[in-house]
């Protein structure tokens, strides 16, 4: 799993020194107040500067000294008046999220110093969170919680590497990103590889792992729906061996989430990569339970950007899907893509038997020479958050929405793609809306609603929000 958020507090106080000496215990009492309820709460890892601020060169060092502890976002706690400035200059060197909290005690002017330094903040454009009252109060408490989660995002991003697999597949601007944009925009590196190295690495995957793992694919999907030209035993084992060629990839070169090109050197000269699809998105495989890997069907990268903050946002497999189809006579948005979901959402839970009891592989489509297995499920009904990445002159904004998925008899996926994963989703307003205001082909998803911590999470990486609704 992607482990706790790791947050630090930093408590400011007055910047003369001879008040400060008078007011330092009031100052510490909300720090450790705040402190005290996080563990309680034992969600949050903490890490107390070991400093209260009351100067400029204080500000600076307790913001280096949290840095240092490798820190996702940092809570400004104000117990007394506080000089703005001080805040300002712990954010500048922080370059991290951070939340600003007073108490509502009207013996001491805290909320006077969080919104003068929250102004100052805003002043110089430097975005942040604000939370005032008691930590012990519901309200408050699920603003730190929810502060910590998003800081944990972006922390993680930041020095993340993206595995790019391949170049642009079918033409696709949308799917294309810029190096340096990345690096300053959100400070992942983005590794090329060629994906001859998939095909050479697959060579050297030991024939017992892919004998464990043809067999165990064997004893649990529902169906494997061999052909004898395009989906075979060997080419099965192909997949296989292409998958752990993959995962290979990820540990030798440190990969935090990936992206591969397929279409059409490996689709239609190796194999398609649907298994790697699945199962890299999944939480486990034939080897037990694993993390996640967020995995980005025909190196789409800003898909695959999308697909990390969601899985770093839940810890949860993320869905990779194509806007297929407006299904008028049922009111539902069909989204139906080639290469694959994480099995994950046959059911929405861990549980493998009963997810891959749903699950088929069918031939490749013929136009996919290479040949291999789609692997066909319906995603399992439940309220879901879909979300998407979009750019605009090169300006990142990020479109999402509440739905509802819904189940459909099979049957009618025979009316678009059999052979590939559908999800049947109901929206809560026009679909001409997400027609018009799109601006990509795929689009992803997870189970529950999220758009108030994907708003933070923008807002701390200065994304913009296009929330469609009614």
């Amino acid at each position: 799993m992607v482990g706790r958020p790791k947050i630090g507090i930093i408590g400011f106080s007055d910047g003369e020194p001879a008040v400060h000496e008078q007011l330092k215990d009031v100052v510490q009492k909300q720090v450790d107040s705040i402190v005290a309820e996080v563990c309680r709460l034992d969600a949050i890892d903490i890490v107390v500067a070991s400093k209260l601020v009351n100067s400029v060169s204080t500000a600076k060092s307790m913001a280096l000294e949290l840095v240092a502890q490798g820190v996702d976002g940092v809570i400004f706690s104000y117990g007394v008046f506080s000089f703005p400035n001080f805040s300002v200059v712990a954010a500048q060197f922080l370059k991290l999220p951070c939340l600003l909290m007073a108490n509502l005690n009207p013996d001491w002017p805290g909320m006077v110093s969080m919104l003068a330094s929250g102004g100052a903040l805003n002043q110089l454009g430097i975005h942040h969170l604000r939370a005032a009252g008691d930590i012990r109060d519901a309200e408050v408490r699920n603003k730190v919680i929810s502060f910590a989660k998003c800081a944990r995002v972006v922390g993680r991003l930041q020095g993340s590497t993206y595995g790019l697999v391949g170049g642009r597949s079918l033409g696709m601007y949308s799917a294309t990103v810029s190096m340096q944009d990345w690096q300053q925009k959100f400070g992942i590196d983005i590794e090329h590889i060629d994906q001859s190295e998939i095909i050479r690495l697959a060579e050297e995957v030991p024939v017992a792992q892919v004998d464990k793992a043809f067999a165990w694919l064997t004893d649990n999907l529902k169906e494997i729906k061999y052909d004898g030209v395009q989906l075979t035993p060997d080419k099965l084992k192909r997949q296989i061996r292409h998958y752990e060629a993959t995962k290979r990839l990820v540990k030798d070169k440190s990969l935090d989430f990936v992206g591969v090109k397929c279409h059409y050197e490996l689709s239609r000269h190796h194999c398609t990569q649907c298994i790697s699809a699945a199962f890299m998105n999944d939480p486990y495989d034939w080897d037990g339970p694993k993390e996640p890997m967020a995995f980005a069907c025909e190196a789409d990268s800003d898909a695959g950007l999308t697909m990390q903050i969601l899985k770093l946002l839940t810890d949860d497999p993320v869905l990779f899907m194509d806007v297929r189809h407006w299904d008028a006579e049922r009111g539902i948005m069909v989204f139906c893509n080639c290469g694959s979901e994480s099995t994950y959402y046959a059911t929405g839970t861990d549980d493998y038997r009963a997810n891959l009891a749903k699950t088929t592989l069918y031939p490749a489509l013929s136009i996919y020479s290479g040949g291999g297995a789609h692997v066909n499920l319906m995603t399992h009904a439940g309220k879901a958050t879909i979300a998407r990445l979009c750019r605009k002159n090169g300006a990142y904004r990020m479109v999402m929405f509440d739905a509802e998925f819904v189940e459909l008899p099979p049957e009618v996926m025979k009316e678009t793609t059999e052979e590939w994963p559908h999800v049947f989703a109901k929206l809560p307003f026009d679909y001409r809306k997400f027609i018009d205001k799109f601006d990509a082909n795929h689009c992803h998803a997870v189970y529950g609603s999220h758009i108030e911590d994907i708003s933070k999470i923008c807002g701390m990486m200065g994304i913009e929000l296009d929330i469609l609704s009614d």
